[in-house]
């Protein structure tokens, strides 16, 4: 059974706007921290944006005013409205959970199968 399902991905023109969704299985969800991650081709996996269940939110300096990462607690969804989308912004988007909260790799014990963004220029 899966517990992260992403959905939401696709393509879009630079200067655009996409929401990416993820519903998470219920002892996930009460968990603190979820977040999103990215990697595009030949590039590393990088945090995104994170969200503690306190309301405390984390972003990539380079998504800051564009991204925001959000929470339906009745839904057990999180999602991630992308604005302004620029084409470095393309690659996989994958919903984490992490053992602690911060947007690094090591602190992800949980991934989603990803959802494809591509942006055009």
């Amino acid at each position: 059974q899966e517990e992260l399902v992403e959905s939401g991905g696709g393509s879009v023109q630079a200067g655009g706007s996409l929401r990416l969704s993820c519903v998470v299985s219920g002892h996930i969800y009460s968990s603190n921290c979820i977040g999103w991650f990215r990697q595009a081709p030949g590039k590393a996996r990088e945090g995104v944006a994170g969200s503690e269940t306190s309301g405390v939110t984390d972003y990539l300096s380079s998504v800051k005013g564009r991204f925001t990462i959000s929470r339906d607690n009745a839904k057990n969804t999180v999602f991630l409205q992308m604005d302004s989308v620029k084409p470095e912004d393309s690659g996989m988007y994958y919903c984490v959970h992490m053992f602690l909260c911060g947007l690094h790799v090591a602190w992800v014990d949980a991934w989603g199968q990803g959802t494809q963004v591509t942006v055009s220029s």
